[in-house]
């Protein structure tokens, strides 16, 4: 995970199965100090399902991108 000033911290989760993507947001989300953005790119196609719902309950904005047919991108926004 990196960041500096306004980039997203990254949590690759590329390779991971169900459900680390988002155990891998969790945690991050749990060393947040403030307005923080990430950028969770998973290869789980079911992760979009759990990441969505997941920011819906948290009330996180999330932008989902679909890259190609093994590999998503979410833009997550806490406040």
């Amino acid at each position: 995970m990196t960041n500096t000033s306004n980039t997203p911290i990254i949590i690759d989760a590329l390779g991971q199965p169900c459900p680390m993507p988002l155990l891998m947001l969790k945690r991050a989300l749990k060393k947040a100090n403030g307005i923080q953005q990430y950028l969770l790119k998973s290869s789980d196609p079911h992760s979009e399902i759990d990441v969505t719902r997941y920011c819906q309950i948290q009330q996180l904005q999330c932008l989902t991108q679909k890259i190609s047919d093994r590999e998503f991108h979410y833009l997550i926004e806490s406040t």
